[in-house]
């Protein structure tokens, strides 16, 4: 025993013959429920061809990407309605945000029953679902099968309120977010300082118009969405051939899917050393995954074409300041000022070898001499004017 001041006792053992204690968690319990195909990597060269099973429910085929660990705050969905098919109606108290991978379709969305609208969608297309809303997807055509990816926060929501009636069958209509405007996915949106632009609906993500982002370097233009009034988030990155952005870290969950670029990749690492460095090739469609708050990541555009990329990532719960990326204002902040990014005078050479060998061989040429001293190529892009 363990003395306690004078008469209190902690037993250091278990009596025998008592279990131990289990707690199931709702969340995975709802995935063999769903009898859905996960998939618990943070890396996938092609959405587009990620081998899906059975999920009838969502219209066909699916299956879900979820890096099963404590700090993970959501999931990604990945769906395929077969040609002319549409998903149940459903509802519930968690967000998410879809991107249109392939296909064309449309979705219809309502709190009363009596009163429904309706948006169309194509490959490219990016919206977010209000909370708690009904809907329902279709695949526009009669010949091939629609491809969307969905990031939610499923996870937390379900651990929080452990019950999935509740989540599922809550009547609850938040109408501060949504009250059946007819316009309300017509794409309109306003541009807010710091790069901020509110719409709840983008019909071509590879297109949008983006907006000059200098704390993260070397010309790389930026648009940080705010959709549907929902806490999750999402913003879209571009940068230059031959240029990278600086190494950064933030929070776990942000989801990275390449939208347009001939070639490129990022680096993601834990350790000091970067002993445990992974490189991550890319190609339109790409997905990684950001698992946990230590994780640096580091992306270059090693292709002859500009690259961009879309981040469907957790939201900050209003701690932090707009426009600033997951992680709020450290997240673009030097680390000798206490940030989480690395800036280019401080990188390890072996960073920069290793993007002017891959520029090389796609016969690119490196344009980081304004900002890094060893650079063997030639100036570049300095802001997002220069570009």
């Amino acid at each position: 025993m363990v003395m306690l001041g004078t008469d209190m006792k902690i037993a250091e053992t278990p009596k025998e013959g008592l279990k131990e204690y289990v707690k199931l968690d709702p969340y995975s319990e709802w995935l063999k429920k769903e009898g859905v195909r996960v998939y618990e990597e943070y890396y996938f060269p092609s959405m587009a061809k990620i081998e899906l099973g059975p999920w009838e429910r969502k219209g066909g085929s699916g299956a879900v990407v979820h890096i099963n660990n404590n700090h993970m705050p959501n999931d990604c969905h990945v769906v395929e309605i077969k040609p002319g098919g549409k998903s149940e109606p459903e509802h519930h108290m968690y967000e998410l945000t879809f991107y249109i991978v392939s296909g064309r379709g449309a979705t219809t969305i309502w709190q009363d029953e009596k009163k429904k609208s309706s948006f169309e969608w194509q490959a490219g297309s990016l919206f977010s679902i209000p909370l708690n809303c009904w809907y329902q997807n279709f695949n526009g055509s009669g010949l091939e099968p629609t491809r969307y990816i969905a990031v939610t926060n499923a996870p937390p929501m379900m651990r929080l309120y452990r019950d999935n009636n509740f989540i599922f069958n809550n009547p609850y209509m938040f109408t501060t977010r949504y009250a059946g405007e007819d316009d309300y996915f017509s794409g309109k949106g306003k541009l807010f300082t710091r790069r901020v632009w509110e719409s709840n609906f983008i019909a071509n993500a590879p297109d949008m118009a983006l907006y000059g982002w200098k704390e993260r370097g070397a010309g790389g233009i930026n648009a940080m969405l705010e959709m549907a009034d929902n806490n999750t988030k999402s913003h879209i990155s571009e940068f230059p051939i031959g240029t990278y952005k600086k190494a950064h870290r933030h929070g776990p969950g942000a989801h990275l899917v390449l939208l347009s670029g001939t070639g490129g990749y990022s680096l993601i690492w834990t350790k000091d050393d970067r002993s445990d460095m992974i490189k991550c090739d890319w190609a339109v469609g790409s997905l990684v995954t950001v698992p946990n708050d230590n994780c640096y990541h580091q992306h270059f555009n090693s292709g002859t074409t500009r690259a961009r990329y879309l981040a469907l990532r957790p939201g900050d719960m209003g701690l932090y300041k707009k426009g600033r990326g997951g992680g709020g204002e450290n997240a673009d902040k030097s680390l000798k000022e206490g940030g989480w990014q690395v800036e280019y005078e401080d990188e390890e050479r072996e960073i920069h070898a290793i993007f002017e060998k891959e520029l090389k061989a796609h016969g690119a040429t490196c344009k980081m001499k304004a900002f890094i001293p060893w650079c063997t190529g030639e100036v570049g892009p300095t802001s997002e004017r220069d570009t």
